[in-house]
Order: C-alpha cells, then sequence, then structure tokens
C-alpha cells in the first residue's frame, strides 16, 4: 500500500546520521508535523518523515476506516521504517503523537530504534479515563457517535478542535484550517486501546522521552508522568501548551526538548 509520506532532507550544512520518523495521532495526518516541526528539525540537520496511516490524509484506505487496527498501524510503520532503512541504513528514532505515541509503543515492543518519542502519548493504561471525560463532557456527541459509528463527530468543529487540541492563544485562522483537515477514527482502534491490545512496557528496551502538555485536555499531566513512571523515566511537561503540542503556541519549546535529549544521546 502506497501510504502518503512526507519527506524533508537537509540540503546543506552537517547531515545528522539518524533520521526521524513522526506518528501523528487520531484525526490527524502527516499534515500536521509539517506545519513547524519537521522544517524546524531539517534545519538542525535532520532528515524528517511523516506518513499518514491508512484512511488519514491523502493515505488510501484498505478497508472501510471503523475497522483499522492498532495492529494495522504498526504495519503501516514497519513498512516506512523498511524504505528509510534502505535509504539510510538506519534505523529511524520514532516520534509518536496522541494514538501515534501508543503505536511506537507497540511497534518498539518488537524493534529496538535508537530512540523514541512519546509525545502527549495515550497513556500505558490506555484511554478510558480520557473517553470517560469526553463522554461525560459530550453525551450528545457519544450517542451520535455511536449510531453513525464514526468518532469524528467528537472533533469535526473548530470550537472542539480547539477544545481538545489548542490552547486560546492558537488563531482561530489556524484553529479552522486544522480542522477542516481532521478525519474520522477507527471504532476497532478505539477498542484497543481502551482494553483489547494495550501497551506492554517491559517488552521495551529503546531508550524514550516522554513529553507532555501541561494544559493537555486530551491526556493529563498525571497520565503522562504515569506512562513516564512505567517505562523509568521521568515525563517533561512543557508548561502553558496544550494536547497538539507540534501545532500550538509553544511548539518551539516543546521541539527543543526532543532535540535537547536527542543532542544528549549523540542523535
Amino acid at each position: 500500500m502506497a501510504l502518503e509520506l512526507l519527506t524533508r532532507k537537509p540540503q546543506t550544512g552537517a547531515i545528522k546520521p539518524t533520521p526521524l520518523l513522526f506518528i501523528h495521532g487520531a484525526w490527524h495526518g502527516a499534515w500536521c508535523w509539517d506545519e513547524y516541526w519537521m522544517p524546524y528539525l531539517v534545519q538542525r540537520g535532520y532528515a524528517c518523515y511523516a506518513p499518514s496511516l491508512r484512511g488519514h490524509g491523502k493515505s488510501p484506505a484498505t478497508k472501510p476506516m471503523r475497522l483499522n487496527s492498532v495492529n494495522d498501524y504498526v504495519s503501516d510503520v514497519e513498512s516506512v521504517v523498511e524504505r528509510i532503512e534502505r535509504e539510510h541504513k538506519q534505523h529511524p528514532v520514532l516520534i509518536g503523537h496522541s494514538l501515534g505515541g501508543f503505536v511506537v509503543q507497540k511497534y518498539l515492543e518488537k524493534r529496538q530504534p535508537p530512540a523514541a518519542v512519546l509525545v502527549a502519548s495515550i497513556p500505558t493504561f490506555g484511554a478510558l479515563p480520557f473517553f470517560t471525560r469526553l463522554n461525560l463532557k459530550h453525551p450528545i456527541l457519544a450517542l451520535k457517535a455511536l449510531f453513525t459509528l464514526r468518532l469524528d463527530p467528537y472533533v469535526k468543529s473548530p470550537k472542539l478542535a480547539r477544545e481538545h487540541f489548542f490552547s486560546p492563544d492558537v488563531p482561530q485562522a489556524d484553529v479552522d484550517r486544522y480542522a477542516a483537515l481532521l478525519n474520522d477514527e477507527s471504532w476497532r482502534t478505539a477498542f484497543d486501546v481502551l482494553i483489547l491490545n494495550l501497551p506492554r512496557p517491559k517488552r521495551v528496551k529503546t531508550p524514550l522521552l516522554v513529553i507532555g502538555g501541561e494544559n493537555d485536555k486530551v491526556f493529563h499531566v498525571w497520565e503522562v508522568q504515569r506512562t513516564a513512571r512505567s517505562y523509568n523515566t521521568t515525563a517533561v511537561i512543557v508548561p502553558d501548551t496544550a494536547h497538539d503540542m507540534m501545532l500550538d503556541t509553544n511548539w518551539q519549546v516543546a521541539a527543543d526538548h526532543v532535540l535537547a535529549w536527542l543532542a544528549q544521546r549523540g542523535l
């Protein structure tokens, strides 16, 4: 399957030997990384890749969206990693946001890249607290999602997109643009991240950076911190930052934390 794959490579200056692979979260696509983080990290010498998982962005769907599983998304990541390894002779660092962070955790159970970063990731214990909060606050949307077998009612308006993903000071024009790019998400994947296919941290040997936003309304600070403890590390919490850390006002602060951590590891 030919996934959409956004690629940015340094044109001048020192080029880092280890490429970066960005995995987007639920409802998003590769586009979310290409707004700020990919151009910024390319300027610092990293070759950057961001696929849209099947059925997201401009990637084709192999079956109805509601049937996609986390394992399907892991397979998508595996296929892109193989392509990057052929080109660079090097396994990329994986950087996953939200659901993408969950997919990265599952990938790490089988493979050991040089490093990985979980950005506002679904916790190791799953997304039940998030869905509980969401459905209690928006019971009508929960019923609409249930009866239509679609999950985009939760996010498919600028008002809802800002509520879940962005800080109040993100310009409305940007929120409108991002909301228009959000798409449906899989019911099967929702059940995977609730209970069916939770991460197994004891299987993971890869060094991890776990980073979250102080004002994240999707996964709260305590959830990010608990995930970090599961991997025997300490979470980095970025002040005044909401869930979409790569698009929010303090995107550069978050990106600089990732850069500093990669530098500490010689990457």
